[in-house]
């Protein structure tokens, strides 16, 4: 078993009652914010390394750092082969700020995106135009209802109802 899959077999498909779900995710979240507060802390600095030295460096068990890069992978300017990954495959943490603070609001991460290690990286105007931009992504607009007695849309002029409306 691959360490991504058995990062997703104890985060997801593990028995897990309410109470240790949220401990579990608790911690995780805790260190993950962690991890992020050093990384945007020296955002001109590559991090790179194998996962066992990346765990190390930010002091972390392995299966959390797969956990991580499993999280940011969909960030990175190039993602790393998180399938295949073993405790001395080389990754890097190369990560495109804007996509990585877009993707930490699609997920509803507010003690990410709120860190105050944006303010240098991102200025509020950007980092307001992205959130913005990803709560709308999710909006669905409908289109506008054809009445019964209007025109058909197809140009047959005859009425909706009895042209392509007559079935619907």
């Amino acid at each position: 078993m691959s360490l991504l899959e058995t990062w997703r077999e104890l985060a997801y498909n593990t028995e897990m009652n309410q109470k240790q779900a949220g401990t579990f995710w608790g911690t995780y979240f805790n260190l993950e914010k962690g991890i992020y507060e050093k990384i945007l802390s020296n955002p001109n600095e590559p991090v790179k390394g194998t996962v066992k030295a990346l765990a190390e460096k930010f002091e972390v068990e392995p299966l959390i750092m797969v956990g991580f890069l499993d999280g940011i992978n969909d960030s990175l300017k190039v993602a790393n082969p998180i399938e295949e990954m073993e405790e001395d495959t080389e990754v890097s943490l190369d990560y495109d700020p804007e996509k990585l603070y877009y993707n930490m609001v699609g997920c509803k991460a507010d003690w990410l995106y709120e860190l105050p290690q944006w303010d240098s990286i991102l200025d509020e105007e950007t980092r307001k135009q992205l959130y913005k931009k990803q709560k709308l992504s999710g909006t669905v607009v409908k289109g506008k209802k054809i009445g019964r007695n209007e025109p058909c849309p197809c140009g047959s002029g005859k009425k909706y109802k009895n042209c392509c409306g007559k079935n619907a």
